[in-house]
């Protein structure tokens, strides 16, 4: 069975989205796409980089024969043509990349940080970047603000923190984290009705949907992949709880 963290684990594979140096070599924003030499076969991804209205390079991930798309990238670095970055979620070294771009800014290669060890990437800039504007999803309750806790029984359990807040212009957002994976997965879509919680995880073509109890502890829930549907209950975390996971 093929679970949505199952698929996270090979689709943790890449990843964009930070502050860099002032040096930029020509031709990185864009659409990259590749393969990682995974043992024994070949990973299949695409990566989009573009720079954000603060001037920071964003970008996203996608495996595209796992339907998974749009993820996104972090710690971001730049040195002349020498470039870091890592898949979001992972402790500091984990599914890092390290490469250099060519003087043309046509390619990208280097080596990634995987659980099978270092493993090489090649990447072909072939157009533009093609990122979705972010969705604007209304504003939550406050019942459902904070960070959530649940276990996912596949794979020996999985543990994912959710964590939900409403931002300064009046928008909601939100991300799980595979903690198993140290993958972070984005919540393209939030709606509430009274006490009825949905999640919709466009990048893993995913669904959560649940009903939040009387005391405001506890999202016990359907998690929902293609045909698959699995039970899954979110408790909230205290505050102290929250910031040391």
């Amino acid at each position: 069975m093929r679970m949505f963290p199952r698929m996270v684990s090979i689709a943790a594979l890449l990843l964009v989205s930070t502050a860099l140096s002032a040096q930029t070599p020509a031709g990185l924003p864009g659409h990259w796409e590749g393969t990682i030499l995974a043992p024994g076969m070949e990973v299949r991804v695409d990566i989009d980089v573009t720079k954000n209205s603060n001037g920071e390079f964003a970008g996203t991930f996608g495996q595209p024969a796992r339907d998974v798309m749009g993820l996104p990238l972090t710690n971001f670095a730049v040195d002349g043509h020498s470039v870091t970055f890592q898949v979001k979620g992972g402790a500091p070294g984990q599914r890092a990349f390290k490469g250099e771009i060519s003087a043309d800014g046509k390619s990208m290669s280097g080596d990634f940080a995987s659980q099978f060890g270092t493993l090489p990437f090649l990447l072909t800039r072939t157009g533009d970047a093609r990122i979705d504007p972010p969705s604007r999803i209304a504003p939550i309750t406050k019942a459902l603000e904070g960070s959530w806790e649940g276990t996912l029984d596949v794979d020996g359990g999985l543990q994912l923190v959710l964590t939900l807040a409403n931002q300064a212009d009046g928008t909601a957002c939100g991300a799980i984290l595979n903690r198993n994976e140290g993958l972070e997965i984005p919540i393209s879509g939030i709606a509430q009705n009274a006490s009825t919680l949905t999640l919709d995880m466009k990048g893993v073509r995913s669904t959560f949907s649940g009903v939040l109890n009387a005391e405001g502890t506890e999202v016990v829930g359907t998690f929902t992949q293609g045909p698959t549907s699995l039970p899954l209950t979110f408790r909230r975390l205290a505050a102290t709880e929250s910031k040391q996971k």
